[in-house]
């Protein structure tokens, strides 16, 4: 990325210019030249001429717009123009802007002068006379005159009332375009701040108010100029998720500690498993349990230990496509103790675990194992995925709608067999798209053409397109890892495919065990009952909230198999539980197992991880050139 800087030279005049006015600036030919004379005008009625610049901080423009800068900053010593040749996204260009500004009072607005500047005295004032660190201009607090229509006042109000709620901000007003800052505050916060795009001014605000800077809000006069589009890329994939990131890091991840993540995944297991007594009798689980045949549970225990081997090897697989050959019985302890892990640990911090344990027993760099771990865990989710889609899918096309829509209706009481069948051909479209996405990426992954980009383009042109399209990338990049022949690929997600199909089969086998579970479902009704109910069991376990998913896999894995296959609550529950009890026994046996013959401790290995540097865990997602 280049970047040049045309104008007056900054450190020159570093003495007298007290305050510096940046205009972000993007494809802005028709309106810059009056925004910046009308600034340099504004500034002079209440400034000495020397005290401020007037920075044009120009975003990778393919317009005019830099050859007007140009011409501007030619024109008059105090304007200045910051050129990138790529986007940096609204926050990114403000954020490289002020740190080359000389002014000690930074002051932002948008060029479209959405705000009228008669307030521009008072927002330097708030910031050198009144010795605020952050002012805002609000269009929402009383005596402020914002008209703003509906489709614009609308989705404002309601972002707004969001970061109020869950980021606790005090503040009335997060984006409006009207801002300024003391230099010291900057230094103080451009570091923590991460957005680059839209978001900037909020993360600003917000974690100024965290760190008890004073930050001053006043009304000002507002006219909307131009037309206002939601962006759903913007709006939903881009703001949305910040607010959900600011929100996890200002106040979730300072209170996680290793005691209370434990405290907290056993407190949640057994409340799980408590609520289900509140529809369940106790005794007529345990009633069923006495009742079931040890044979098909001991052969569901052999069916699922099938599948260990079977991980090892995939894992080979993976490691061999980055560059390190492993023997598959050291692979497959690896993965029994990360398993073990996340049994013993909430939030999946045994899949690090695996990590540490083949950098620290065949020296595998600690990059290379998380980018494997990242392949592993993405070729899971396209699997599980890709099997409740596909059944649903398979409903749309055979008879299987009605009967199951029959079935649930019968096992349900109050709910109609043509709201069942709604509700399964909207969940079965849903399951064809996400079939299709999962395609899609692998597509993707197989090509040299960046389809994912292509295609978010068509729905934004927002800067925010290269952060939500980075993430998609990634996520691409998991497959790709293992993507670099078709042999390999195949391999990988064949193994994938076995190894979920037996722990379905597993499911099935200890179903099975209880008297009459399965004697009033067909093969078709089995099928979607085991797969389905296996595939939503374990994506419910994908959330981090307890130990091993228990009382999340339980719950998902009971609702379905009741709703679907008609087995009394007390048994499909009873089935959840001794199904869970069997993969979660065999895991743990082969985890001991394999930390001593590898004499490796949990503890110490989740210790080691959490001490990573965390440029390093960030950067090691997945591999590079380098890897």
């Amino acid at each position: 990325m280049g970047r040049t800087m045309s104008g007056s030279d900054d450190r020159a005049s570093e003495g007298r210019v007290r305050v510096s006015v940046v205009l972000p600036a993007y494809n802005e030919e028709e309106t810059l030249e009056a925004t910046v004379r009308t600034t340099v005008e504004t500034l002079e009625g209440f400034l000495p001429s020397d005290a401020f610049e007037v920075i044009v901080a120009e975003d990778g423009c393919d317009d005019r717009t830099p050859e007007i800068a140009d011409r501007l900053a030619r024109e008059d010593g105090r304007v200045r123009h910051l050129h990138s040749d790529e986007r940096l996204g609204r926050g990114g260009a403000l954020e490289f802007a002020f740190a080359r500004a000389a002014g000690d009072t930074l002051v932002y607005f948008d060029t479209d002068l959405a705000t009228d500047m008669r307030h521009l005295e008072e927002l330097v004032g708030r910031i050198e006379c009144e010795g605020y660190d952050v002012a805002t201009g609000s269009r929402w607090i009383p005596g402020d005159e914002a008209d703003r229509p509906a489709k614009r006042g609308v989705p404002s109000r309601g972002f707004n009332l969001l970061v109020r709620t869950v980021l606790r901000s005090g503040l009335r007003d997060h984006q409006c375009g009207f801002k300024a800052l003391s230099r010291e505050a900057f230094e103080e916060l451009h570091h923590a701040v991460e957005d680059e795009h839209w978001f900037w001014d909020t993360e600003l605000l917000v974690r100024a108010q965290r760190r008890g800077l004073r930050v001053a809000e006043f009304p000002v006069d507002w006219e909307p100029k131009g037309d206002s589009k939601v962006d759903l890329v913007r709006d939903v994939f881009g703001m949305g998720s910040q607010i959900v990131r600011l929100w996890w890091q200002l106040s979730v991840s300072p209170r996680i500690t290793r005691t209370r993540t434990v405290a907290a995944g056993a407190v949640l297991t057994v409340a799980a498993l408590a609520l289900m007594t509140v529809y369940l009798d106790p005794s007529a689980v345990l009633g069923a349990f006495r009742e079931a045949d040890p044979v098909p549970v001991v052969a569901a225990t052999a069916v699922y230990l099938l599948s260990w081997p079977l991980r090892g090897l995939r894992y080979r697989d993976i490691l061999t496509e980055l560059g390190y050959r492993e023997r598959v019985g050291f692979l497959t302890g690896a993965v029994f103790i990360s398993q073990t892990g996340n049994l013993v640990f909430p939030a999946r911090a045994g899949d690090a675990v695996r990590a540490y344990v083949v950098k620290a027993r065949r020296g595998i760099p600690y990059p290379t194992g998380f980018a494997s771990l990242a392949a592993e865990r993405v070729f899971d989710l396209l699997t599980i995925t890709a099997m409740a889609g596909a059944v649903l899918a398979g409903l749309l096309v055979t008879d299987g709608t009605g009967a199951v829509a029959a079935a649930v209706s019968g096992n349900v009481p109050g709910v109609s067999p043509a709201a069942v069948t709604t509700a399964v051909r909207v969940a079965a479209g849903v399951g064809v798209v996400a079939v299709a996405s999962l395609l899609f990426i692998v597509a993707t992954a197989r090509s040299d053409r960046n389809y994912v980009r292509a295609v978010v383009s068509r729905f934004s042109e927002d800067s925010y397109v290269e952060y939500v399209v980075g993430v998609l990338e990634e996520f691409a990049a998991g497959v790709q890892t293992v993507a670099g022949t078709r042999a390999s690929f195949a391999r990988v997600g064949g193994v994938s495919a076995v190894v979920w199909t037996l722990d379905v089969a597993t499911a099935l086998l200890v179903l099975s065990a209880f008297p009459g579970a399965t004697d009033a479902m067909t093969a078709t009704q089995l099928v979607v009952v085991g797969f389905f109910a296996v595939s939503v069991g374990n994506l419910a376990k994908v959330l981090p909230l307890s130990p091993g998913g228990i009382g999340l896999y339980e719950a998902a894995f009971t609702a379905l198999v009741v709703g679907l296959g008609g087995v009394p609550a007390a048994v499909a529950f009873a089935a959840a539980v001794l199904d869970h009890a069997v993969k979660n026994l065999v895991t743990v046996v082969g985890g001991v197992a394999a930390m001593l013959g590898f004499n490796v401790s949990l503890t110490a290995a989740v210790d080691e991880t959490e001490q990573l540097d965390e440029a390093d865990a960030e950067g090691a997602e997945f591999p590079t050139d380098d890897d």
